[in-house]
């Protein structure tokens, strides 16, 4: 597996962005001959990969300096195991030279290190582990050395500030473990000064760029997508009990979807939710079991595996325990159901067809040593005879029970003795001394016995965690009519027919469903306008949705879905605010937005809604017309962009240029006098206005205020002047000239005393300047 460098390298400078192809991370490669076979003088010296990483609460911060480009790349904080397999695949990737980390650090660290640094002995040899002070390493020193660095592709006219804004749209400062690598690898090379030994102390290590890394079978996903398509959503608890203890699932993909059963089942489904996977072969086992587990007669067999699942619980925990020595009874209680259910998990698996692998690996793997253990635990807790006490057990009668004699009450437990009891006090006696001797004996070679097949156990969790989370998601796919995605290597983008918002579907009384089809080269940039509260936005990340499930191994809310080849998915769609950050909204916004122009490559799927909103129209209006100029000039190497706009300026003047990658739609409406009826579907075509006036009348807006708006918007547009208004003095006129017609109205003019020149003069003159 190769890691996969994006095109959106730093910049040296302006300059053509001609197509960059995607590559892996070239290995050091001895130096090639010249002409006639002989070497070159000026040949390079073999790269070196220096390594940073940092372990903390199940997420890894991995970031390294590359000699061959004098590049640092770093992949954003990413889950791993306790085994740190994720660290082992970037090891085995780029073969460093060293690897820096903390010296402080956990056990899973200490042994991952104590393996590597065994290995620096033999040949081929393993890299230098490296261990610096934890104060190099702290989030505030590390973002101040990132931010004070000395960068050749930053120009020297920038402020601080502007330097700040720049670097904030290629480093993820948000995730606080790989600033924190990156802060301790620049203090390494630093140090080290890599490539600049014989060089002035003021010449600083060189640094041409930075660059994200992904896996080359992992999707790009960063946490503004993750929030704005709901995948994830956390909540305070309800629970007084728990406000402060932690959160829960709001409405969110992962709340729909997370049926499991058993602790560990949960967090494999976050696990396969935070790691988006393009590797079509470990898609496909997903879906093969899901859809074993969808046809009807095999829905009972479902069902009964959820139940055995149900009593899988922390092994991991109890291991600990065990070689801490602190074991509790409970503890072998729960590992004795954990057995047996995994025992009646391979005896169902065993009965079902072995062309699916996950059924053949439980068949398999787990094996007799499982049956052994449970075997064990039941001769040796069989001694022990300790019931809790039931509520009903009040007085001394309620004690007893049938083939078993009371001995006593302690600490609301029952003590009772069985013929083997007594069996062993005609033997041996009432020695309490040496039965706690061998009592503790039993337990201890328990333990060891136990340990001894910990790796059985473990993989046991890794089989059923991964059997509990397919098995969830055949249970809603079953109650929501999700369907089986394809995967086709040949096409690039989605095909989606009758596709649903997964999470609106279930919020809605109806729902309309749309199709997509981005596939090829033909309306990569898919351009989509329609009035206010239309379903522009609800499309768009149902697009995105569907997509990441299907990227994740799940059925998915359409008809058919193909998905081809995506690499990452970028989102501008809402504005993720914070005070912390000390940015505008508009500045969150140009971040987002920067993170796809640097990064999206022609198999990156981008969802921009309303960009350009937050600043003056014009302003915002050109820089989303440059931004998709931009994109536009790459030809095929364009990525697959929708973009929802009210900016109906960008089709009327003409600013994106004419052809085949350019495709507008709109949602259709229509209207029914006054009202506006919306159809949500999507057709082709550009809306003509954006009806902000319906929507502001939905909202609530008193109709004055609505009536001036549109007079406003129609002076505008037909370019007449925009006269100010006064509510309050076109109600006093209108009064003032109601009093002037009653008085009016009341004259007798056959009244030969009425004179209309004094009445003109002293009534209707005076009130003129009131009413005109």
């Amino acid at each position: 597996m190769a890691f996969r460098a994006t095109p959106g390298r730093t910049p040296p400078g302006p300059g053509p962005r001609s197509g960059i192809p995607s590559a892996s991370f070239p290995s050091p490669q001895p130096p090639m001959a010249g002409p006639g076979g002989i070497e070159e003088e000026d040949e390079e010296e073999p790269a070196e990969i220096h390594l940073c990483v940092l372990w903390s609460s199940g997420y890894l911060g991995i970031a390294y300096y590359d000699t061959s480009d004098s590049t640092i790349h770093f992949m954003p904080d990413a889950p791993d195991h306790e085994s740190l397999k994720l660290l082992q695949r970037v090891l085995d990737e780029i073969n460093p030279q060293s690897v820096v980390t903390s010296a402080k650090q956990d056990e899973a660290m200490t042994r991952f290190l104590g393996k590597l640094a065994s290995e620096e002995h033999r040949e081929p040899k393993g890299p230098e582990i490296i261990l610096l002070p934890s104060v190099d390493f702290g989030p505030e020193i590390s973002k101040q050395r990132l931010l004070s660095g000395n960068y050749s592709f930053i120009s020297d006219s920038m402020t601080a500030t502007e330097k700040i804004l720049f670097l904030s749209s290629i480093i993820p400062f948000d995730c606080v473990l790989t600033v924190r690598a990156l802060g301790g690898l620049l203090k390494f090379l630093s140090r080290r000064r890599i490539g600049v030994e014989l060089e002035d102390y003021d010449v600083g290590v060189p640094i041409l760029g930075f660059k994200k890394f992904v896996l080359t079978h992992l999707v790009s996903i960063d946490q503004d997508t993750y929030s704005v398509l709901q995948i994830f959503k956390s909540e305070s608890h309800p629970s007084v009990y728990k406000v402060a203890s932690g959160l829960k699932e709001g409405l969110s993909l992962f709340g729909i979807l997370n049926r499991c059963r058993c602790k560990w089942g949960q967090k494999l489904l976050r696990l396969w939710f935070t790691r988006p996977t393009r590797e079509l072969r470990e898609l496909n086992s997903r879906l093969d079991v899901i859809q074993f587990f969808l046809m009807p007669q095999n829905l009972d067999m479902a069902q009964m595996l959820h139940r055995l699942l149900s009593h899988i619980k922390n092994v991991p925990l109890i291991l600990k325990r065990m070689k801490l020595s602190h074991t509790k009874v409970s503890d072998w209680q729960v590992l004795y159901k954990t057995v047996y259910s995994a025992l009646g998990l391979r005896d169902a698996c065993r009965s079902l067809p072995q062309s699916i692998q996950l059924f053949q690996d439980i068949a398999q793997e787990f094996s007799d040593d499982l049956h052994h253990i449970a075997s064990l635990i039941g001769k040796v807790i069989g001694f022990l005879l300790s019931i809790p006490r039931l509520p009903f057990m009040v007085e001394a009668s309620d004690f007893e029970i049938e083939g078993l004699d009371f001995m006593f009450l302690s600490e609301d437990k029952l003590h009772y003795r069985s013929a083997r009891t007594k069996e062993l006090d005609t033997l041996l006696g009432d020695l309490h001394c040496e039965i706690r001797d061998q009592e503790t004996l039993l337990m201890y070679q328990l333990q060891c016995q136990v340990l001894a097949r910990a790796s059985v156990l473990t993989r046991v969790l890794d089989l059923a965690s991964r059997l509990d989370v397919l098995l969830a998601l055949a249970s809603a796919a079953r109650d929501y009519g999700y369907s089986r995605p394809h995967y086709s290597p040949c096409i690039h983008g989605v095909r989606i027919r009758n596709g649903r918002h997964p999470l609106m579907e279930l919020c809605a009384r109806t729902f309309v469903p749309n199709s997509t089809d981005c596939g090829g080269d033909q309306g990569r940039v898919k351009v989509i306008t329609g009035p206010n509260s239309s379903g522009k936005s609800i499309y768009l990340k149902q697009v995105g949705l569907i997509t990441f499930m299907a990227l994740v191994g799940s059925f998915v809310p359409a008809e058919e879905a193909e998905i081809g080849v995506i690499d990452a998915i970028f989102t501008r769609i809402h504005s993720c605010e914070s005070i912390s950050l000390g940015l505008s909204t508009f500045m969150i916004d140009l971040n987002q937005v920067a993170k796809a122009v640097n990064n999206a490559t022609e198999h990156s799927l981008v969802l921009i809604d309303e960009f350009g909103k937050g600043t003056n129209s014009v302003d915002g209006l050109a820089l989303l017309a440059a931004v998709l100029r931009h994109w536009l000039a790459l030809g095929p190497s364009c990525p697959h962009v929708f973009v929802a706009t009210n900016f109906l300026s960008l089709v009327q003047l003409q600013l994106l240029p004419q052809g085949p990658l350019v495709q507008y739609l709109t949602m259709e409406t229509c209207e029914d006098g006054e009202d506006l009826v919306f159809f949500y579907q999507l057709c082709q075509g550009v809306a003509s206005a954006s009806h902000a006036s319906h929507t502001a009348a939905q909202a609530g807006l008193p109709d004055p205020l609505i009536a001036r708006g549109k007079e406003v918007s129609d002076l505008i547009r037909s370019g007449k002047p925009i006269k100010a208004t006064n509510e309050l003095l076109r109600r006093n006129q209108m009064e003032n000239c109601q009093a002037l017609v009653d008085t009016f109205l009341k004259l007798d003019l056959e009244d030969p005393t009425l004179d209309l020149d004094i009445f003109i003069s002293q009534e209707v003159l005076p009130a003129a300047p009131t009413i005109l």
